[in-house]
This record gives structure tokens, sequence and C-alpha cells, in this order.
């Protein structure tokens, strides 16, 4: 933990212009972890799993070029590739604590042609969303929003990939939209997967996007002003983008939203190959990161010996 938390601090101390921005940093995958691309090191000698992006600061046009993966959309010379059984958590680890919490988390998956997506550019692909959280509970304007629920989960979001989506070569996209200025701020990185044990589940053509192309500058999910007099009373929010995957599919139901804070969250990597620490909580007590309060939280609210139940909001408490 340490050595993790002491180079992002000495790396941000030397990127002045980059403290209120960033982006994914690593990944964790079935236990094992992956550092992610070095934004504003040298690209010579840099090998990750993550395509390469150049800038912590956002992209705010929904039609730039580099909308895709934050880049020109082409893989690294020295580019890896993640193995990853189909149904398998992954987590992505942001900068932390991440600074913007009003506005959706998004995911999406591509698949590539041939046998890799290396030399495959992004912008030339078909993305399918796969998970998404917008507004959770609350109003527009002073709600607990998916953002927020990022930052409560130290930075980090887990998703899941589907067991139906057929197997093969993709890059996943994890997406943070920041909605606490306009125009809306996009964080977008991608990762090479090659999914392997996977169904026969394509998705349709209303599920499949490009970037650019899957926004627009008129979305209303992206032209909200959430410090309105209007925002205070809206409850209701519409997350940019096409439909969840097999949402338009009778045979395969959509993934549930998240509508509430999860009981735990997970902590940063202390090395580049270990997983985070757990902790074997005693019944009734709560873990370091999990919920203990929060407008309309019913579950336990004492938290393990020497952590604190702290407000991060109106609707979410967190032992740290």
């Amino acid at each position: 933990m340490f050595a993790f938390a002491s180079l992002l601090a000495l790396a941000s101390a030397a990127l002045p212009t980059a403290l209120a921005h960033g982006g994914v940093l690593s990944y964790e995958i079935a236990g094992q972890w992956y550092e992610g691309w070095a934004p504003y090191n040298s690209p010579d000698g840099q090998t990750s799993i993550e395509r390469p992006w150049s800038t912590y600061n956002p992209i705010t046009d929904p039609t730039d070029p580099t909308l895709s993966c934050n880049d020109d959309g082409t893989s690294s010379a020295l580019q890896l590739t993640a193995t990853v059984q189909a149904g398998t958590p992954i987590t992505a680890y942001w900068n932390s604590p991440w600074p913007h919490n009003i506005g959706p988390m998004l995911v999406y998956l591509a698949q590539c042609p041939g046998t890799t997506c290396t030399g495959v550019n992004s912008d030339t692909l078909q993305w399918f969303k796969i998970d998404e959280s917008g507004l959770i509970n609350g109003t527009v304007g002073d709600g607990f929003w998916g953002d927020g629920l990022m930052i409560a989960q130290n930075s980090s979001w887990t998703t899941t990939i589907p067991t139906t989506v057929p197997s093969g070569p993709y890059l996943i996209r994890f997406e943070t939209i920041a909605l606490h200025s306009l125009p809306a701020q996009f964080y977008p990185e991608c990762a090479q997967l090659d999914i392997t044990g996977g169904g026969s589940l394509a998705p349709t053509t209303a599920e499949l996007v490009t970037f650019p192309g899957a926004y627009s500058a008129s979305d209303p999910g992206l032209t909200i002003d959430v410090y309105t007099n209007q925002a205070m009373v809206m409850t209701n929010y519409t997350i940019p983008g096409p439909p969840l995957y097999g949402s338009s599919q009778s045979s395969q139901p959509a993934p549930p939203p998240v509508t509430s804070a999860p009981a735990t969250g997970a902590p940063l990597p202390t090395t580049s190959a270990a997983p985070p620490a757990t902790s074997s909580a005693a019944v009734g007590t709560v873990a370091q990161y999990g919920q203990c309060g929060g407008e309309g939280y019913s579950g336990p609210t004492s938290c393990e010996a020497g952590l604190t139940c702290t407000a991060l909001n109106d609707y979410y408490s967190q032992c740290l």
C-alpha cells in the first residue's frame, strides 16, 4: 500500500495540471494485478494490457476523435492482453480519491476481428454497454450517483464479463462522466482482453455504437445542469449511450441497475501482483470500506475495532 501510494503521490506532485482529473491506473482480474499505462512517461519500453493514453485532462466534446480510448485508438508497441473467463469480475482503479462525484459510470466491450486486438484501431470497432450506474438515489442536484459510488469503493469500479458474450478478443472500456460542469467531462480508458468460455449471444444492432458516435452534444444526460432549482427536485436521469447488452433480447434479461451502495469496497493494491487485503469481520460489524449508514440504509452500523463510521454524503457512510 505504501509503495503504491507513494508512487501515485510523486506522480501527482509532478503533474500540477492533472490534480483535478486522472484516469484508470490499474486493473485486477481474478486475483491478478495489471498496472495501467503511465500517460506522462515515455512510451518507450512501456508494456500493459491498457491501451496508451496521454493526458489526465478530460475530453469535453462527445464527437472528439479520441473518445474511444482517450487517445488515437492504436495499441502500444509492447501491447499485452489479459485472458479472462466469461463470468469473471474485473475491477478498474482510478487515481484516489477521484475528485468528481456527480455523473454516471459506464462499461463497454468491443469485439475485435481476427484473433487479437493488437493492431486494431479502437475507432473502427462497434461497442456494446455491459454495465451502467447513473443517479442511484436522491435528486439530480442533491443525490448519490454512480460516480459517488465509485469514489466510495476506494475509487474503483467492478464489472463482470457476461457469461453470454461470444469468446474472442475484446477491448473493455471503463468510463466515468463528470457532470459537475458543462460541457460534460468524459474519462474513458481501454484494456485488451481475450475472453474464453463465453456464450453465443451477440449484441443486437440497437445495442452497438461507435466512439465517437455513441453520444451527441444534445443528449439530455450530458446537457443537464445539476445546479438549477429544477435539478433539486428531479429524480430521473437518462444515462447516455445505447441500451444495456441483452436488454432488447428476450432470451437475456438486462443486468439489474445499481440501486444501493455495496456492503464492502475494494482497497487499493499493495503491490502490482498481490490482491487487495480482505477482512474477516465478526457478525454484526462492518469491515473497512463497508457501508455503515446513510438515508434509507438498514444494515449494520457498527464498524470493526479501530474504524469510524464516516459520512461521505446524506446517503452513504463508510467505515474508515
